[in-house]
């Protein structure tokens, strides 16, 4: 079992790569989201090796979290997107 937090931790640290060099937004929040996956599974495995079931009420909360705050940052990725988009055609006419 410790064998596999080692190796999530590894993933953890590809992912954190991937987020810093990601090309486009999109890239850097898809990054994030495997870095928050990663670290529930993390807290998940913990918390089975411990066998503590408190831990996996702050997996779940920070399961919760990492979802709204991925959907929030999307929302507003998007809408800067189309922001941009309507800027240009403006500067076109």
């Amino acid at each position: 079992m410790q064998y596999i937090l080692w190796v999530l931790i590894v993933y953890l640290f590809i992912y954190f790569i991937l987020t810093v060099r990601g090309p486009t937004a999109w890239d850097r929040l898809l990054g994030m989201n495997l870095i928050s996956t990663k670290i529930i599974l993390i807290i998940i495995i913990f918390a089975s090796i411990n066998e503590s079931a408190h831990l996996l009420d702050f997996a779940i909360i920070y399961a919760l979290s990492g979802f709204i705050g991925t959907i929030f940052i999307s929302l507003f990725l998007t809408e800067r997107i189309l922001a941009d988009k309507k800027r240009k055609e403006e500067k076109r006419k």
